[in-house]
């Protein structure tokens, strides 16, 4: 029997910071997905995010695949708590996978939803994360990982909640839906999940922001929808849904019934934001994400009104919700520096009114945000990229590593939630963010200047790199998985040198308060006159100066 680290899943998290140590509300510490069709893409390439956004480190991983004993028994180890979950038995062949790309260009991202609390079964020995592991090492293509989802449920159980998967291959994307079907500790017929996928429709795009996307939709299908043999039937059996209603079975309406105001503004901003973006001739209400009575979800799909190049997605991914009235650089709440940081929990009361914070799609407790890039005109080491960041998208940095590589690059695979390392990615991206929110508008325009200053020159070189690798790939297949590595290890390298550095300029430009000028003059440029009419307001009495003559402005 062969024992697999726990290393092995995608998302690691201490031991000592277990899901049970670290209490937290699911709508603030969430994920967001989108998924770009061919259509929709400026150079016809499939793309999907995902923002893993919790409270710990979770490290970049890599598979080797290969040859195996089929039918040798390997253990599953739990994220949460190092805990074996079980055994599964192994495959004659496994793909190559790099985070959530493997080899054949699949790629795959995830958010919860959460749903019907009751569907979820504790005997289920895949969660989400072990279950998209397993799919990227068995899958080739979009529709082969759909399958291979659910034969894995059926096989092993399925034990997260709800949860929306992003999957992508180089001709398609797709949004798949899951949730399960109750304990099956005494009812094994409850084994497995039900499920829906849709295929993103060439020209548009999709986004889900833990909350089910999916409505009515069609049965007879197949080249676009694809569903669990009994998800209506099910439904039915349980009460969810009723033949004689007069509606249409609708997979939300089913199971995951009637999200109350918090969550719709916790989730439904975001995708609201994301289509305000791509598709602004819609003129998508905010009433649905401010839970007016009524008001309709907004569509699983848009069409886009231009096409979205790589860096246009990875701004979709960095949104605060700017220019909107809902933006969060605005307001008191955004501080003297227009911060767009906001500490959890997200709702709170005060004087018996409750409230809460926007929840935006560019967050500081992102463990990681990734971008797939899948391109069929190039051989499959080369077409698929993993554009990688640890932290908050919006202070950190993408770096592109080609699905054909054979190793990851070492500061970021290093690290521990519980204490800083100079030496790790994670920490480094974390400290400069940190930097960066307290002093917002100081700091962030070197971060800026610095993020588009590696992402655009690793845009130019990428063309002269991939002609190489693609005729190496007819030549010598080994040699180019190496130049694959060997660039894109030194690009992440060369990165993280730029990040240490950008830790100390932000550190030394900005220390006490002063703001050091490019001729190392130090000054202090104060605060910015709203601000200060808002303390002016709030503290008139305590910070107003008397006139000349002995009284102030205002004295009778």
């Amino acid at each position: 029997m062969i024992r697999v680290a726990a290393a092995v899943l995608p998302f690691v998290l201490s031991t000592a910071l277990s899901a049970q140590q670290v209490p937290h509300d699911p709508n603030e510490d969430a994920c967001t997905s989108i998924m770009v069709s061919r259509g929709a893409s400026a150079d016809g390439s499939v793309m999907i995010t995902y923002s893993a956004d919790a409270p710990f480190q979770p490290k970049l991983l890599h598979h080797q695949g290969g040859a195996h004993t089929a039918g040798e028994l390997v253990d599953l180890v739990a994220w949460e708590d190092d805990r074996v979950r079980g055994q599964y038995r192994q495959v004659a062949h496994t793909w190559s996978v790099v985070g959530l790309i493997n080899e054949r260009q699949l790629a795959l991202g995830e958010t919860t939803t959460g749903g019907r609390s009751e569907l979820r079964d504790p005997e289920g020995m895949l969660d989400y994360d072990g279950l998209m592991w397993l799919t990227l090492q068995r899958a080739a293509t979009a529709k082969e990982a759909i399958a291979t989802i659910d034969a894995l449920c059926r096989e092993y159980g399925y034990g997260s909640s709800g949860e929306t998967f992003a999957i992508a291959d180089p001709d398609e994307a797709w949004v798949m839906e899951i949730i399960g079907k109750g304990p099956s500790g005494k009812a094994p017929g409850n084994k497995g999940a039900v499920w829906v996928a849709a295929r993103v429709p060439e020209g548009s795009i999709s986004a889900s922001a833990n909350m089910a996307r999916i409505g009515a939709f069609p049965l007879d299908d197949p080249d676009n929808w694809r569903y669990a043999p009994e998800v209506v039937e099910f439904a039915v059996e349980r009460g969810y849904w009723s033949p004689a209603g007069g509606k249409p079975f609708s997979w939300r309406d089913a199971y995951h019934p009637d999200p109350d105001v918090r969550s719709k503004r916790a989730c439904a901003t975001r995708v609201w934001s994301i289509f305000r973006r791509a598709a602004p001739s819609l003129d998508l209400s905010p009433d649905f994400h401010r839970g007016v009575v009524g008001a309709e979800p907004y569509p699983l799909f848009v069409p886009v009104e231009q096409k979205l190049a790589v860096r246009d997605v990875m701004a979709l991914m960095r949104d605060h919700y700017e220019g909107t009235p809902f933006d969060m650089t605005k307001g008191l709440a955004a501080g003297p520096f227009h911060s767009p940081m906001r500490f959890r929990g997200l709702t709170f009361a005060v004087d018996g009114v409750d409230c809460a914070w926007e929840r935006p799609i560019a967050t500081q407790q992102a463990g990681f945000v990734m971008l797939a890039q899948c391109r069929r005109w190039l051989p499959d080491p080369v077409g698929g990229v993993y554009w990688y960041t640890p932290d908050d998208p919006y202070t950190s940095c993408f770096t592109p590593l080609y699905c054909g590589i054979t190793r990851l690059p070492e500061s970021y695979v290093r690290g521990d939630y519980r204490s800083f390392a100079w030496d790790s990615a994670w920490w480094m991206f974390n400290l400069v963010s940190n930097l960066t929110y307290d002093r917002w508008s100081r700091v962030l325009p070197d971060v800026l200047a610095a993020q588009q200053e590696h992402e655009q020159r690793c845009l130019q070189m990428m063309p002269a790199i991939e002609r190489a690798a693609a005729e190496l790939v007819q030549q010598d297949p080994a040699l180019a998985r190496r130049f694959l590595t060997d660039w894109s290890l030194g690009t992440a390298d060369s990165l993280f040198a730029d990040w240490q550095q950008l830790a100390t300029k932000i550190l030394t430009k900005h220390v006490d308060g002063y703001q050091r000028d490019e001729n190392g003059r130090s000054r202090s440029p104060g605060y910015d006159e709203e601000w200060l009419r808002r303390v002016l307001a709030d503290q008139g009495e305590l910070v107003r100066l008397p006139k000349a003559g002995g009284k102030g402005e205002g004295d009778h």
